[in-house]
């Protein structure tokens, strides 16, 4: 069964060639270096958060996280995505057998995808869902296009990721640490950060400076606790200020399997995992309350 492309031609190009040049661009925008002199791609990246907007909104800024994947090491994908529109209160896996893209089609992992189901943990959704779902299908293209000289050996797990509690959080992140532990596995974490319409609070807006300052400002501080690897710190941050960040949970996963990664190394010696954010930015400067927009983030996660 295979899950069809069903956002391009709206939030991305459906012409291959096309979809391929506008990847290539992107990439080769991203500097050869980055913050501290940190070469791209970055050595020992083994997960990477990104946007999942519209190509012509966020596909710049994933670009940062694409780039500075390794793609020698890799063997499988696991991505993470939020459900927009499917109640979850679980994560979900797929059914399908490959995923399409206009460059080439993926296949799953149908394997590990089995051995998921088996821990009783995790529910299937049905094609309709997952076809109707953006935050992973948005990833699936740059997926391709960074591991195009291997994608034929390449096997991707999608993970739908449900509304989930703290302790849902953590249980996820200890079932899904010994994945994040092989080092051929690779973690892609999808997410937006913080929208604002009309339909949301403006952040900070009794700030003295503009609205999308104070934006930056509420990200950068979620970014902050994200990069410091605190999952109960981030938690608490979303609970004071409600950010909206569509892919909290996928993040929460991420941060409590590198929790308890942290677990089995020595603190005083050995080296430690860090998370570094190499870009941001929005769709659009807010200056006056009513208008929209959208942030993006773009990190790297570095493992021992």
């Amino acid at each position: 069964m295979s899950r069809k492309a069903c956002h391009a031609g709206s939030w991305y190009t459906e012409q291959g060639p096309h979809l391929n040049e506008e990847l290539t661009q992107w990439l080769d925008n991203v500097p050869q270096k980055i913050e501290d002199d940190v070469p791209i791609p970055v050595p020992g990246a083994r997960a990477i958060i990104a946007p999942h907007a519209g190509y012509m909104w966020s596909g710049q800024a994933a670009a940062f996280a694409y780039k500075s994947i390794d793609p020698d090491f890799v063997k499988r994908v696991f991505i993470f995505g939020p459900s927009h529109h499917f109640s979850l209160t679980k994560c979900a896996l797929s059914q399908c057998t490959q995923y399409e893209t206009p460059l080439g089609n993926l296949m799953l992992d149908t394997e590990i995808i089995e051995e998921l189901k088996k821990t009783g943990e995790f529910i299937s959704v049905s094609q309709d869902v997952e076809e109707e779902e953006h935050s992973i299908e948005m990833h699936l293209p740059y997926t391709y296009k960074i591991l195009e000289s291997k994608v034929d050996s390449i096997k991707i797990v999608p993970v739908m990721v449900g509304s989930l509690n703290a302790a849902k959080e953590s249980f996820y992140g200890d079932l899904f640490a010994p994945y994040l532990a092989d080092p051929s596995n690779l973690f892609i974490i999808s997410t937006d950060f913080c929208h604002c319409s009309n339909l949301t609070r403006v952040p900070n807006k009794n700030l003295p400076i503009p609205i999308y300052k104070s934006i930056e400002k509420l990200d950068r501080e979620g970014m902050d606790f994200i990069e410091k690897i605190d999952h109960k710190g981030y938690v608490s941050y979303l609970s004071k200020t409600k950010n909206t960040i569509c892919g909290r949970h996928p993040v929460g996963i991420l941060l409590c399997a590198i929790e308890t990664l942290q677990k089995g190394y020595d603190n005083d010696t050995a080296e430690q995992p860090r998370i570094k954010f190499i870009h941001y930015s929005q769709s659009n400067q807010v200056k006056h309350e009513g208008e929209n927009s959208v942030s993006y983030a773009s990190a790297y996660v570095y493992l021992p």
